[in-house]
C-alpha cells in the first residue's frame, strides 16, 4: 500500500496521467530501494536577514526596556550603552545598601545610648579610642547619633529615587533611540548664512532701507 501511495504522489508531482486499474503497475514490480529516492522532502531556502536595513520597532523597544533593564538597548543594538545602564543600577543598589546599613547601626546606637541597660553598648564602636560616654557628654552624643541616623536615612531614600530615575532614563532612551532610527533625515544637512536687506519703508527702492541683516537657513 505504501508503494502505491508513493507512485500516485510521483504522478501528481510530475503531471503524469493516472493509469487505469488494469494498467496499474503491480506493487511487487517497484523496487523497494527506489521509493525513498522518489519522494524527497521539499527544502525551503532560508533567506538571510539583512541587518544593514533593519530598523527597530519603538513600541517593542519600549516594552523590552520596561520588562528587562537594558533590554531596550540590546534590542536597538546599542551595546555600548549597557555599561552605563547597568553601572547606574549597580551603583545605586550599592549606595542604597550601604546607607541602609549605616542607618541601622546609628539607630541601634541611639537606642542603646537612650536606655538604662549597660549591656547594650553598640555605640562604643563609633567612639574614638579611649573616649567614654558620661552623663556630661551623653546629650551631645545622642544628638550626634540622631543626626547621623537621619542623614543616612535620607541618603538611602535618595539612592532609591536615583535608581528609579536611572530606570526611567533607560526606558526613555530605548524608546527615543528606536524612534529616531526610523526618522527620515535628509543627507543634505546644511546651514546657509546670507545677507538680507530689511525694508522699513513703503517704497520699493532697496537703498531706502534702514538696516541690513543676516539670514540663516537650515536644510534637512
Amino acid at each position: 500500500m505504501v508503494k502505491k501511495l508513493a507512485l500516485l504522489t510521483l504522478m501528481l508531482l510530475t503531471g503524469t496521467e493516472l493509469l487505469s486499474a488494469q494498467d496499474m503497475i503491480p506493487e511487487d514490480s517497484i523496487p523497494a530501494d527506489t521509493i525513498p529516492s522518489v519522494i524527497q522532502p521539499l527544502k525551503v531556502a532560508k533567506v538571510a536577514k539583512d541587518w544593514s536595513t533593519w530598523k527597530p520597532d519603538p513600541k517593542r523597544a519600549l516594552w523590552l526596556a520596561l520588562v528587562i533593564p537594558g533590554g531596550g538597548q540590546i534590542y536597538n543594538r546599542k551595546y555600548w550603552k549597557l555599561p552605563l545602564v547597568y553601572g547606574g543600577f549597580v551603583g545605586c543598589l550599592y549606595a542604597m545598601n550601604w546607607n541602609n546599613s549605616q542607618y541601622k547601626d546609628y539607630s541601634q546606637a541611639f537606642l542603646d545610648l537612650s536606655d538604662k541597660d549597660p549591656a547594650t553598648a553598640s555605640y562604643n564602636k563609633f567612639l574614638h579610642l579611649g573616649v567614654q560616654i558620661t552623663d556630661a557628654n551623653k546629650e551631645r552624643y545622642l544628638d550626634i547619633f540622631k543626626k547621623r541616623r537621619d542623614k543616612f536615612r535620607r541618603w538611602r531614600d535618595l539612592s532609591f529615587f536615583v535608581l528609579c530615575g536611572v530606570y526611567a532614563l533607560s526606558v526613555i532612551d530605548a524608546y527615543v533611540d528606536a524612534e529616531l532610527s526610523v526618522f527620515d533625515i535628509s543627507k543634505d544637512l546644511s546651514l546657509r548664512v546670507e545677507p538680507i536687506i530689511i525694508n522699513t519703508h513703503t517704497s520699493n527702492n532697496p537703498f531706502d532701507s534702514s538696516s541690513l541683516g543676516l539670514q540663516c537657513s537650515v536644510n534637512f
